[in-house]
């Protein structure tokens, strides 16, 4: 998987969306093999109440806190369940020709249920006109796009997110959770490396001849 991919990936499922990433797009024929028309980076669904807390104490009780509140840039409804189709970018966000194909959106829509196959086309032309969509079930539909910069096609078409904020939001997360979260394995390769990160104390603001952040505290964080 592509690592800003995976950095995207793993920022959603923290903000309660369930993922899908790098799903590919065929186009079939008649006659000779299919060929891939492109891949959707990422495809996201969260329900409106996602973000309670699930770790308990030793008295199988929940964790007092506050509910946990999604990301404000990613600008989820907070009445109803959102669907995202992802574009993820190391340079300036934008998205690839394919993508912005509506019949590549067509099939996406269709194939993954999230409208009836008889809308499907109908709300792929509105979604890259507009980059969001209801649909009739009732769930929104938004083109968020994930890179270095701000986008250059039509800004208010779709949401934009800044790789270096997914990041950022990455590491504050760790460690705002860090009493829980350095006592588990964590396998999502993403935030796995930020953990790592965080659990020797380095800070990747400083240079090499500054030294090492947790150099004095011997091990670093425990």
């Amino acid at each position: 998987m592509d690592t800003a991919v995976a950095l995207v990936q793993c920022y959603l499922n923290v903000n309660g969306y369930f993922t899908v990433v790098e799903c590919p797009v065929l186009e079939a024929y008649r006659r000779g093999p299919a060929r891939s028309v492109t891949d959707l980076d990422v495809l996201a669904f969260r329900f409106p109440g996602a973000g309670y807390e699930v770790v308990r104490d030793q008295g199988h009780v929940p964790l007092a806190g506050a509910r946990f509140v999604p990301d404000r840039l990613l600008d989820c409804p907070s009445d109803r369940p959102d669907m995202i189709v992802g574009e993820v970018k190391e340079g300036a966000a934008r998205f690839n020709p394919g993508t912005r194909d509506p019949v590549v959106l067509e099939v996406a829509l269709a194939r993954f249920g999230c409208c009836a196959p008889e809308h499907a086309r109908n709300l792929a032309r509105r979604l890259l006109s507009q980059g969001h969509v209801t649909v009739p079930g009732g769930h929104s539909i938004r083109m968020v796009a994930f890179g270095a910069g701000s986008q250059t096609d039509k800004p208010a078409r779709w949401t934009s997110v800044p790789m270096p904020h997914v990041v950022q939001f990455l590491r504050s997360y760790l460690r705002e959770h860090w009493d829980v979260l350095r006592h588990i394995q964590i396998r999502d390769t993403g935030l796995g490396v930020l953990a790592l990160l965080e659990k020797w104390g380095a800070d990747p603001t400083r240079t090499p001849d500054e030294g090492w952040a947790g150099a004095s505290e011997g091990e670093g964080r425990r």
